[in-house]
């Protein structure tokens, strides 16, 4: 990885791809600029490299959400405008974790809390999402904890 903070790589790709004329995947950084604009205004914060992470996660999930729902709509042109954005995203995320390694940090978790049954699905959940933020869908690390303290 380059020593540049993650806002600040956005930054310099945003400056490459305006040289390429690379319309779609301006478009699609310029929405990552925004959306970081728009919470250091907010907040009133400069946003660093972890909040930047959980950012990004979010607006891939969104963008997940919003083309299987124009896929079930028939707009095959938006959903694929859509995955062209992941796309773009996942390429300041971490690399993703495979269900192995994602299974070790459940069992892990599970052992470090001592939980025993559903009610202690938060405190696992809260050990486990540092570790996987931006590298695992939440849900679906979510629903494997669910089915492990389950039985």
């Amino acid at each position: 990885m380059s020593d540049l903070s993650l806002p600040d790589r956005i930054k310099a790709d945003v400056k490459s791809a305006m040289k390429s004329r690379d319309k779609e995947r301006l478009a699609a950084l310029r929405l990552i600029q925004a959306e970081f604009k728009r919470i250091e205004v907010d907040e009133r914060i400069e946003i660093e490299d972890a909040r930047a992470l959980a950012v990004l996660d979010k607006m891939v999930k969104q963008r997940r959400d919003s083309a299987q729902q124009y896929l079930d709509a028939g707009r095959t042109e938006l959903a694929d405008i859509e995955n062209a954005e992941i796309a773009v995203l996942q390429e300041f995320l971490p690399s993703q974790l495979s269900e192995d390694e994602i299974n070790a940090l459940i069992d892990e978790a599970i052992a470090t809390s001592g939980a025993e049954g559903m009610q202690a699905m938060g405190a696992v959940m809260g050990l486990i999402k540092p570790k996987v933020q931006g590298r695992a869908d939440m849900g679906a690390v979510s629903a494997l904890v669910k089915a492990r303290l389950a039985g």
